[in-house]
């Protein structure tokens, strides 16, 4: 008997490895073993909160849109959006064939636009930047704030972003809300202990400022996401772009146009019950 693989006694089978010895070389076909593709998978961590959250996130969509002291946002991020320049002019589209754009670019920098949709109305407000800090994060509650006033309560719906739970979120929520309390230290004790903790202080329902956050791995909860695809289809895919600056003048330039001519709300239907049966 020879040494296995290298000669008389090898088994070609077993030497494939145990997922390629189950197949006959009869019923092996090129088609059948692409090394040249991949795809991603995600290992969902389980979210123990998924149902509360959904509930309460469809709650505020339709619950709060009908009254006329509170008001809802969606709101996130849309980070490293790239200020790209075409080397040469797109070629115009033709019967039978596609526009065509060049390959080569400049690159510019990249921007991050910070967005709320007014769920009522279907409107946008944003702030258009290079960072998104907790501090820019902030800066925009502020800036919402006082672009929409008078209401006895705001609903802001966001994701689990870290710098959505941050210490400075929750000083100024306290602030807003006329808490007056030791919020204590981050990562040692009270409200600013943990994420956790910061978490459950920036969700009172009896705040000024109360946030709702969306389940892990259910970013299509926000309905803000659905706004940001057609941003990219409308501005952002077949864009050009010279600057930092001119990629940021036609992303708000595009908000002001789709606030007087196309916005208006998202009709909610799910009800946090099974997509299929």
């Amino acid at each position: 008997m020879g040494e296995p693989g290298t000669g008389t006694g090898s088994d070609p089978a077993r030497d494939r490895g145990p997922a390629l010895g189950r197949l006959s070389a009869q019923s092996v076909k090129k088609k059948d073993l692409q090394p040249h593709r991949s795809r991603y998978w995600l290992n969902a961590k389980a979210d123990e909160r998924k149902d509360e959250r959904i509930a309460d996130i469809c709650d505020v969509y339709q619950r709060i849109p009908g009254t006329s002291d509170e008001i809802a946002f969606s709101v996130d991020e849309a980070t490293g959006i790239q200020a790209l320049e075409r080397l040469a002019p797109d070629l115009p589209l033709s019967f039978g064939k596609p526009l065509a754009r060049e390959f080569e670019y400049a690159r510019h920098g990249t921007q991050t636009l910070i967005a709320a949709l007014h769920i009522a109305v279907g409107s946008v407000f944003a702030h258009c930047g290079d960072t998104r800090t907790e501090n820019d994060f902030c800066f925009f509650i502020i800036a919402l704030l006082k672009t929409y006033p008078g209401y006895r309560r705001y609903h802001v719906v966001l994701d689990q972003l870290n710098t959505h739970k941050s210490e400075a979120l929750v000083r100024l929520t306290a602030t807003l809300s006329g808490v007056d309390v030791d919020l204590g230290v981050k990562g040692k004790r009270g409200i600013l202990h943990s994420m956790a903790s910061r978490e459950a202080f920036l969700s009172q329902a009896d705040h000024n400022v109360v946030f709702h956050y969306t389940p892990k791995h259910a970013s299509w909860m926000n309905q803000i996401e659905i706004w940001f695809g057609i941003l990219v289809k409308k501005v952002i895919k077949r864009g050009h772009f010279l600057s930092k600056e001119d990629l940021r003048a036609k992303l708000l330039a595009f908000i002001a146009y789709f606030n007087a001519t196309m916005a208006k709300p998202f009709r909610w239907t799910y009800q946090g019950k099974p997509l299929m049966a």
